[in-house]
């Protein structure tokens, strides 16, 4: 079953959503802000029913369905992280909160807002933690990284968000071989193609070579960094470093490629505002979106008869295939309907959202007993699966600091990037321009966690 339009559509509004604005981590241990309690009478006394209040992308699961299956009043509350901030110094918060686990996890978790969900999950009959995909691990955190410690959420699909998807009709009319199936490019080989891929009329790019900046640079930057052997961040997690090697390097190949226009960048974004759009319309060769982006593409039969996915590019030699997103759900420390919370994980994870989501192509269900519902029906789809499963292999976990949200980090490189790329400032000043910038924010989020 694919997902609707309004489906894809809820996804990227709240990729954009959740790089527009992070939650004002100064506000969370504050005074209680006001905000709208709505129909919450909680608990199921009297002829009452229990009220779940959840707080998820717009048309991510069908309100009514849920109803129905869990036997309670859902009460939705459209993402906004202004509103969450509220709710949470409020110590109001939403029964089951939609977020990032790979990025906000360590964050939410060093403030104590989360429920430790190893407690329900090992009672459960329909989720099993010998089933959970790796991904999962996304949503642990033992105080000092991310991997190991309690649970405190669960993903519900995912990407290796460095993977892309490539058209193969311009691979031809360009001349150019097909990526390799196995062996991933070098990120040196891959801009190398976007620049014969690119075309331009009149010095205005029409046609994008490719688009590298995929969920973000900061994410990008720290995936390459890894894959060179280094690290973005001290290993405390308190300061970041651009100036290493690794990151230098990476840093380096963002900004040729910015400075190159051959795709949308932080000086130059994409006027369509995400990839599908571009890429539909034969305007973009190749799209750094991962497996997800499947799921656009099977709706379209023509784009989806030449469209091959490819393994993420190496910036070094320790191959490595990040996930930045792992979107799925978390229960607030403080929610006031947490058992009902935990039949909502039961349905929407292990029930039939689930099953639904994995045979659509929207992503790689997070239980392992749900990949063989994975989509392999059409040539385009088939190809895909067999990169993906090559792929998994070199998933990893990436580390992200507590002490602030990665929305705020690229904040500051959307403030210092677009003039640095256009003035054709040294990668070195622009790393210690980024240093000063986030260790400034980050130094200040420790003083909020201590």
């Amino acid at each position: 079953m694919s997902l609707p339009a309004t489906g894809a559509l809820g996804r990227r509004h709240f990729l954009a959503a959740s790089a527009g604005a992070a939650l004002t981590a100064a506000a969370l241990p504050g005074c209680a802000a006001s905000v709208d309690g709505g129909d919450d009478s909680g608990g199921s006394g009297g002829k009452s029913k229990t009220t779940l209040t959840v707080m998820a992308v717009e048309n991510e699961f069908d309100v009514k369905a849920a109803e129905k299956a869990l036997g309670m009043k859902v009460r939705l509350i459209v993402q906004d992280n202004s509103k969450l901030n509220a709710m949470l110094a409020a110590k109001t918060p939403p029964d089951a909160v939609v977020g990032w686990g790979a990025s906000e996890t360590s964050y939410f978790a060093a403030r104590g807002l989360m429920t430790d969900l190893d407690p329900y999950l090992a009672k459960s009959t329909v989720l099993e933690a010998a089933d959970l995909d790796p991904v999962n691990d996304v949503w642990r955190y033992d105080g000092h990284k991310q991997g190991a410690g309690p649970r405190y959420g669960m993903t519900k699909d995912y990407s290796q968000d460095q993977m892309f998807w490539y058209r193969t009709d311009m691979f031809d009319a360009a001349k150019l071989g097909h990526p390799s199936e196995t062996e991933p490019l070098s990120y040196d080989e891959w801009l190398d193609m976007g620049k014969q891929l690119v075309k331009r009329r009149l010095g205005k790019v029409k046609v994008y070579g490719l688009n590298a900046t995929g969920l973000g640079v900061f994410s990008q930057v720290m995936g390459m960094a890894a894959s060179a052997g280094g690290s973005l961040f001290a290993e405390d997690l308190g300061s970041v470093d651009f100036s290493s090697p690794e990151a230098l390097r990476a840093l380096k190949w963002h900004l040729e490629y910015a400075r190159a226009d051959i795709g949308p960048n932080v000086a130059n974004p994409n006027p369509d505002g995400w990839d599908w759009p571009t890429y539909q319309a034969g305007r973009m060769a190749m799209a750094c979106d991962g497996y997800w982006l499947g799921g656009s593409i099977g709706g379209d039969p023509k784009v989806a008869e030449v469209s091959r996915f490819a393994p993420a590019p190496q910036m070094g030699s320790h191959r490595i295939s990040p996930c930045f997103g792992a979107t799925g759900y978390w229960i607030p420390k403080e929610a006031k309907n947490k058992e009902a919370a935990w039949t909502f994980f039961e349905w929407y994870f292990g029930g039939k959202p689930a099953k639904d989501r994995a045979s659509s192509g929207w992503g790689i269900p997070a239980l392992k007993s749900l990949r063989s519902l994975m989509p392999q029906g059409k040539p385009f789809q088939k190809q895909a699966f067999e990169v993906q499963q090559q792929e998994l292999e070199h998933f990893s976990t990436l580390t992200f600091t507590p002490y602030v949200q990665r929305a705020a980090l690229d904040g500051v490189i959307n403030k210092v990037l677009p003039g640095a790329i256009k003035s054709g400032t040294s990668a070195g000043k622009v790393a210690d321009e980024l240093n000063s910038r986030m260790n400034e924010q980050i130094a200040q989020g420790k003083e909020l966690v201590r």
